[in-house]
């Protein structure tokens, strides 16, 4: 690579891959935080509370990102998918009710609106950035639309200004599915912080992953907190105990793991910039070559959690990549509405069963589900490795191009 790390880490700088290959999650990951949290197990294993699920150190732990964010409430859970259908159920989300969501994603941008009661109304993508198309979002809004559902792909932010507007002048919720974007600002505001409610996961992938299950719901809106709090501890409000005020769930946090996290949050951002400097350098190498679409460019929304390359015959580089000892990955082999398990719900609103809004194909969604192929581009890979990624991508495309 032409520019180097900004900060000191022994799996930084040049270097042969490890084993011969090039992983694409690091199995090294945690390697410097091992004594750390061998002591933290030990230490909230053995003390005299016995506290292990939201105590002292996860309070602490959403006092820091609250802090960090400027939000007014940050509720640590138990997972990216739980803090959605938290979000989802204090804003009131339920039977009757319908939520846009885009078509290509995860499948809790689905499965969290049917376990309220209401339905995902899907729609399409932006073809560039990925992430739902406002215009195709406001084409499907009707009477019984109770909330926006844009969720950042693939390291690029939704449009949230333009989903702002949107949500303001339909009178509509907006929920932000943020959780692959810790990290990312955009025009000044942090992802998670421009609707009623966002959220991050701590799933080991993700920016800020952890060696298990976790995620956080942030919010400016000091009510919608308070009832997230409640939602997730079966209702209590965590000072009367035994006392259940709503119907709620269990989704709470560990303490070990909250503990695990205050010890690595100083070092995020420095391992933010270096994930931006690979995609960078990425997309320096790889613009403007046949075949192949890159990441919209800029820092502006980004959180470089994946690096992912549009390819016209994906399948063909993936392999390319695979001899050569690069480990790609495949994140949404399908669109929602064409997996069995949503099927029915694209089904009903396309025989008019349901109540969706205009249009129910997905030409964009479905192109990029054929297309999308994701590279390395974790903080611990070597830039001898980066640019070994980068030149075997290259050298298939130019030698495709013939």
């Amino acid at each position: 690579m032409t520019t180097t790390s900004t900060y000191e880490d022994p799996a930084v700088g040049d270097g042969p891959a490890p084993g011969g290959r090039v992983p694409f999650f690091p199995p090294d990951l945690f390697h410097e935080d091992r004594d750390a949290l061998l002591r933290l197990l030990y230490e909230i294993g053995t003390g005299e509370d016995q506290k292990f699920i939201l105590g002292d150190r996860t309070r602490r732990f959403e006092e820091a990102l609250r802090d960090r964010l400027g939000a007014a409430d940050a509720v640590a859970c138990s997972s990216g998918t739980s803090a959605l259908h938290l979000i989802l159920t204090a804003l009131g989300i339920g039977p009757g009710d319908e939520v846009v969501v885009p078509a290509l994603g995860c499948a809790p941008l689905a499965a969290a609106v049917l376990h309220t009661g209401a339905v995902p109304v899907f729609g399409d993508v932006d073809p560039r950035t990925l992430t739902l198309d406002p215009e195709d979002a406001r084409t499907r809004i009707t009477p019984r639309t109770k909330a926006l559902m844009p969720a950042h792909m693939f390291s690029v932010m939704a449009d949230m200004p333009r989903f702002t507007a949107l949500a303001a002048d339909g009178g509509l919720r907006l929920v932000e599915d943020s959780a692959v974007a810790q990290g990312a600002v955009l025009d000044g505001t942090p992802a998670g912080l421009w609707g009623d409610a966002g959220l991050y996961s701590f799933v080991q992938v993700k920016s800020f992953g952890m060696p298990g299950e976790g995620g956080v719901v942030v919010t400016r809106d000091e009510e919608a907190g308070r009832r997230v709090r409640m939602l997730r501890n079966h209702g209590q409000d965590g000072v009367h105990r035994g006392l259940h005020h709503v119907i709620g769930v269990n989704s709470r946090f560990d303490e070990i793991q909250a503990a695990f996290q205050l010890h690595r949050l100083p070092g995020l951002d420095a391992r933010l910039e270096r994930r931006a400097r690979i995609a960078a350098h990425y997309t320096e190498r790889l613009a403007g070559l046949p075949g192949l679409t890159t990441p919209p460019p800029g820092t502006d929304g980004r959180c470089y959690y994946v690096y992912t390359l549009l390819a016209d015959d994906r399948d063909a580089l993936r392999a390319h990549l695979d001899a050569e000892g690069v480990d790609t990955h495949v994140y949404y082999p399908a669109t929602l509405p064409d997996q069995a398990a949503f099927a029915p719900v694209a089904a009903s609103v396309r025989t008019g069963a349901g109540t969706g809004g205009a249009g129910t194909d997905w030409p964009h969604a479905r192109d990029a589900a054929r297309r999308q192929l994701s590279l390395p581009v974790h903080h611990r890979l070597t830039d001898a490795q980066v640019e070994h990624v980068a030149d075997t991508v290259r050298a298939h495309a130019l030698r495709a191009r013939g």
